[in-house]
């Protein structure tokens, strides 16, 4: 362990008047002493505890910095009635760590629409405490106006579902290692994806730069002469992955140009719909191919990285909420060569409506 002064807010919560400083023996053994003026008591923390106090402080400190408490940390950690718990024996010990855990928020990062995605290799390792810990959570992400809440609970931990619904937890999607569950904050209509199957078809091509080692990406391909849009992406999937799919409709394209051979391209984003699920890759271009939860699906740090794709995933994200329309194919005839064409376009008669964002 590092030698080193605790953090300013970390000793202030634990005394009114408090230095701390940690310090490592010969036998690598950590060593905390406090110096508290707390109504003329000597407060320091006898050796045989040193290491227990010293995890505490590191999630003080921790906690601190994130502003993770429900209330002062001076009131958690029972500093306030030290006399009242036994002063610096085993009993004040046994409260200050247990306020400590009963009190704290689950780790968690926020998303991009307001709410929050639990860590859950950070969860609490019994019953009792996750209880708790979620109760705090819930209690403190509402105080902060946070809106959907993303439980990750392994199997291992399958113990804790119960606990989770019992505070109002939905079930979302599940996978064999795994069970996500969701709560939805606001007092107003639940804007989370409701489908709890949002899985995306992926792919390893077995041609592929560098940059793509490990990178789970979309079915891609070239439209032949001559072929609609709607009937190469159908194609280019069934051919890569043997998955049928439906059309639904154009997310989004993107145009660039000096591409191959010093060419324009166009680049369209679809959404089709699956008819079959059974995977069957063809060998000879792709390398492995598999569902993939959405989630897991834009964490990867490929996607993170490239803003292109971040958009094209906030968009696709959109269009799985209905908040966004895509484009669908029309046949009509024109009268300046009398032929049928395909025209695509969004939302323009009662009919065409595919999406609640009309």
């Amino acid at each position: 362990m590092e030698s080193g002064l605790l953090d300013t807010a970390a000793a202030a919560g634990l005394c009114p008047v408090a230095a701390g400083r940690r310090r490592v023996g010969s036998t690598g053994t950590a060593r905390c002493f406090l110096s508290c003026s707390c109504a003329s008591r000597d407060c320091r923390v006898s050796a045989s505890y040193s290491h227990s106090i010293s995890r505490m402080l590191s999630g003080v400190r921790s906690a601190a910095r994130k502003r993770l408490f429900r209330s002062d940390p001076a009131e958690l950690l029972g500093v306030a009635n030290w006399s009242e718990t036994g002063g610096g024996g085993a009993g004040g010990h046994q409260h200050w760590w247990t306020a400590l855990e009963n009190n704290f928020v689950l780790e968690a990062t926020d998303d991009e629409y307001g709410g929050v995605v639990v860590d859950a290799d950070r969860l609490p390792a019994d019953r009792a405490a996750f209880a708790r810990s979620l109760a705090a959570s819930l209690s403190y992400w509402k105080s902060v106006g946070k809106k959907g809440v993303w439980l990750k609970l392994p199997v291992d931990l399958a113990e804790f579902v119960p606990l989770a619904v019992k505070e109002g937890f939905k079930y979302h999607h599940a996978e064999e290692a795994y069970l996500m569950m969701t709560y939805w904050i606001p007092d107003e209509p639940n804007m989370l994806p409701a489908n709890a199957s949002h899985q995306v078809l992926v792919v390893q091509e077995k041609y592929r730069g560098s940059s793509l080692d490990g990178v789970w990406k979309l079915p891609t391909g070239f439209i032949l002469a001559s072929e609609e849009i709607y009937t190469g992406a159908s194609r280019e999937v069934k051919e890569e992955t043997g998955v049928d799919t439906e059309f639904v409709d154009v997310v989004a394209f993107r145009h660039a140009h000096n591409v191959a051979f010093h060419k324009s391209d166009l680049f369209f984003i679809c959404m089709l719909r699956p008819v079959s699920s059974e995977i069957k890759i063809d060998e000879t271009e792709i390398q492995a191919a598999k569902w993939m939860a959405l989630e897991e699906f834009v964490k990867q740090p490929f996607i993170q990285e490239d803003h292109m794709f971040q958009k094209i995933m906030d968009i696709c994200i959109q269009r799985l909420r209905k908040c966004y329309c895509g484009l669908t194919p029309h046949h009509v005839v024109s009268k300046f060569d009398d032929r049928t064409s395909t025209l695509y376009y969004n939302v323009a008669e009662p009919e065409d409506v595919n999406c609640s964002a009309a």
